[in-house]
């Protein structure tokens, strides 16, 4: 990346325009990172517990790809719902939010606990997502898991009462990032503003969920990304959705669970050329 680019990715970053909408009774603090016209806008889901900051960084390095980024109801500033929810109302709660924002047709990513979201959003959206990028996330149950002690550290409450114990188990989440990225993962991704009950209320929504039957019937074409020593959702598991979803392909990155922010230029790189390319059928080379 030139300095050029480096100079208009900050100046979209700059514009970051963040708002609450009522949608259905749920209050949604989103933000949109204007473009400049000529891409197909980018809806982003983030991973469990992390408000919409932690993907501003990915979003900024897109260039003139518009993106949609939000608060999932009881995380970051969108507050807590006073019933738990399933993939399917979260998909339907996102679409109602894209007509009030008038996109009509969008590009979809979706992180970790996002990426069952944002395949939930597929399915049922299939008309209005062009295409879909998977980023260190699984198909559901079954599903190759965390290591038990990893995953036992981040669905803690603690980490969203103490940032020191989020500082503490940062480098198992972030493998590979410097000192700075795991301060701003413990400061600002996952921590604050955020609480134990939203992170329940997340966690009982991707409690039994399952895409393994239905990916077949994904017709986007669709980047699977994956960290190479991720504890959380190890590579296996992008394999396994790349052998279900008939047009798609996997790529993987140097880096742990947050290769998006370890790997950025390598990460961005991808996913542009992804979406710059022209739409292909099914059969293609694209086609894992």
């Amino acid at each position: 990346m030139n300095r050029d680019d480096a100079t208009s990715n900050a100046a979209f970053a700059d514009q970051l325009r963040i708002e609450f909408l009522n949608l259905a009774g749920y209050r949604v603090r989103v933000a949109i990172r204007p473009g400049d016209g000529k891409h197909t806008p980018l809806l982003m889901f983030n991973g469990m517990g992390a408000r919409l900051e932690l993907l501003v960084p990915l979003a900024s390095s897109l260039g003139g790809i518009e993106t949609i980024l939000f608060d999932v109801p009881g995380t970051g500033e969108s507050p807590v719902p006073w019933h738990p929810y399933h993939m399917g109302m979260l998909a339907e709660l996102t679409r109602c939010m894209l007509n009030r924002l008038g996109y009509d047709r969008v590009d979809v990513f979706g992180l970790s606990w996002g990426g069952a979201a944002a395949q939930q959003f597929a399915l049922q959206n299939a008309t209005r997502c062009r295409r879909l990028i998977l980023a260190a996330t699984t198909p559901g149950m079954p599903m190759v898991t965390a290591m038990l002690s990893t995953g036992l550290k981040l669905s803690s409450p603690k980490r969203f009462q103490s940032f020191e114990y989020a500082r503490r188990i940062a480098g198992e989440s972030c493998r590979g990032a410097t000192p700075a990225v795991q301060d701003d993962w413990a400061a600002f991704g996952w921590t604050q503003h955020s609480n134990w009950f939203g992170l329940l209320l997340q966690q009982v929504a991707m409690a039994g969920w399952s895409s393994h039957t239905w990916l077949p019937l994904l017709h986007q074409p669709t980047l699977i990304l994956a960290g190479r020593n991720d504890p959380i959702t190890p590579v296996v598991n992008a394999r396994m959705m790349a052998m279900l979803i008939p047009n798609s392909r996997v790529r993987v990155l140097r880096g742990g669970h947050h290769f998006f922010r370890t790997s950025l230029a390598e990460t961005s790189t991808y996913i542009s050329e992804f979406l710059a390319a022209a739409d292909v059928d099914r059969g293609d080379p694209f086609a894992s």
